[in-house]
């Protein structure tokens, strides 16, 4: 098969990634099937389970005396034949009222009702439906991938939300949530592709493809001979090793009644890196093909706000690029001038994403002299073994902006852990034939290092903040709202930020 006819099939299955079960509102439970009782206390099944046989409540309460069941967020209780439903599902519900913590509900119930033929219903009195719902659009997420088709097809009858304000949530599902779902799908897709498939023009045209006949969205997709006329230097660098030339690719949204300067979501699109010359192990780097889930996460942030209509202006760079080492490969000690004049020692060129980034992050500072201006990159294990699979780094020079971005990672449940910028990072980083190098020779705060790096093409001035996101992006075992793979991870997180950005309060 030709590559082109590879990439047309790859991007035909990636746009098909439907949800099997649809979510659905509704006041009134489904009389069959399964359901989902979220309770933080006993008292609670009086309230949700209402609409259950009386005699199927009380051995429901029964079950739940007999286990001890704590009603902890986490814990669960899977009952099975109990008057005619399918199975009847306990989920621990105490203090789950943050957005972040009901999507996770959302996204258990989605789960454990998996296997499920008919209607799955989700008992929601008092809970914020719409939040339950983008978990369990979240939570039902299977990438479409290439494998052949699976005999057992998934059922198509509906999940439903169930409360007495359904109209009410409906409304606010559809005004925030299925968007914001989308745009998580829409990265987890882009993650998930194999490289074979995945070159950055790939990119390019899957990007194009999601925006297509989108309001107030205007795409660009920058090739190699443009990125040279351009002086984007950095990016041609990384990319000499490929067969598969660089992109750089730009979407920029402008919602309704949005005024000012916009932020800007740079992102690093390694489609693989093998390291350049600096080549990789072998063990593990399979998982390179992940090395742009900062440029998807951008992508999906974007198409989240812009298919909510929100009245923001924002703008996704990605820096895309194939790390190889090929012929024409970038050597240790070569030297490249990124945009706007700086010029780089490549000691490491393995060191790839903050290289990328310089081109996109000066290019961006000057274009649009943006009111934020974000770096997000699958940049360094280092900050791994820092903050472990729980936190993404980050860092910034401004510390109003930092502020902002911690509150949308509390409100989102994608956390953050703020870390140093230490003014000795300039002088570990100096070189005698180039503006800054991009490594510290000999190891030292390697996190700190890349970000320092990244932001030294930027304007001092610019409110600046970068998230390495390296150990948050894949995940080995499933959580509530996302299988085994790819997380798309700080779409919820950029998507919450963009929407409260107070530009007043950057420093």
């Amino acid at each position: 098969m030709r590559r082109l006819a590879a990439s047309t099939l790859a991007l035909a299955l990636a746009a098909g990634s439907a949800q099997a079960r649809p979510v659905q509102f509704a006041a009134e439970a489904p009389r069959a099937g399964a359901v989902v009782l979220p309770l933080a206390s006993e008292a609670d099944l009086a309230t949700r389970g209402a609409a259950l046989d009386p005699a199927v409540r009380e051995a429901v309460r029964r079950a739940l005396t007999a286990a001890r069941f704590e009603y902890k967020t986490g814990k669960m209780l899977n009952l099975r034949g109990l008057g005619g439903y399918e199975q009847i599902v306990v989920l621990g519900a105490a203090g789950a009222q943050a957005p972040a913590a009901l999507q996770d509900l959302g996204g258990l119930a989605r789960r454990e009702t998996a296997d499920a033929d008919g209607a799955v219903a989700v008992m929601a009195e008092g809970l914020d439906a719409a939040e339950l719902a983008i978990g369990a659009e979240l939570g039902g997420y299977a990438y479409p991938g290439l494998k052949a088709p699976e005999k057992r097809k998934p059922s198509q009858a509906p999940l439903v939300i169930v409360g007495g304000q359904a109209a009410q949530a409906r409304a606010a599902f559809d005004s925030r949530g299925a968007a914001l779902a989308e745009g998580v799908r829409l990265t987890r897709d882009l993650i998930s592709e194999p490289s074979n498939i995945k070159t950055p023009q790939w990119f390019a045209d899957r990007t194009r493809e999601a925006f297509r006949g989108v309001p107030g969205v205007t795409v660009e997709v920058f090739d190699e001979a443009e990125l040279a006329r351009r002086g984007m230097n950095a990016i041609l660098s990384v990319g000499m090793g490929s067969t598969r030339p660089p992109r750089l690719v730009i979407v920029e949204y402008k919602g309704p009644g949005a005024t000012g300067r916009p932020v800007v979501i740079t992102g690093k699109g390694i489609t693989f890196d093998a390291g350049g010359v600096s080549i990789k192990p072998a063990a593990g780097m399979w998982r390179m093909r992940t090395d742009m889930s900062g440029a998807a996460a951008a992508m999906g942030t974007v198409l989240s706000l812009a298919k909510s209509r929100a009245p923001v202006h924002v703008v996704a760079v990605g820096a895309m690029a194939e790390n190889m080492p090929g012929g024409g490969a970038a050597r240790p000690g070569d030297v490249v001038r990124a945009y706007g004049g700086k010029s780089m020692e490549r000691i490491n060129t393995d060191a790839e994403g903050r290289v990328v980034l310089a081109d996109a992050i000066a290019y961006s500072d000057e274009r649009w002299k943006p009111a934020a201006l974000f770096s997000v990159a699958t940049l360094t294990g280092a900050v791994g073994t820092a903050l472990g699979d729980d936190y993404a780094g980050l860092f910034s020079r401004h510390d109003g902006l930092a502020a902002q971005v911690q509150t949308a990672a509390a409100t989102s449940g994608e956390a953050v852990w703020r870390l140093p910028l230490h003014a000795s990072l300039a002088e570990d980083l100096k070189s005698p034939v180039a503006d800054i190098r991009d490594v510290v020779e000999g190891g030292g705060a390697g996190a700190s290092v890349g970000a320092h790096v990244i932001g030294f093409f930027a304007d001092p001035a610019t409110p600046w903040a970068h998230l390495d996101i390296a150990a948050v992006a894949w995940s080995n075992e499933a959580q509530p709202t996302a299988p085994k793979g790819a997380r798309g991870w700080g779409v919820r997180l950029l998507d919450r930020f963009v929407r409260d950005f107070d530009p007043a309060r950057v420093n």
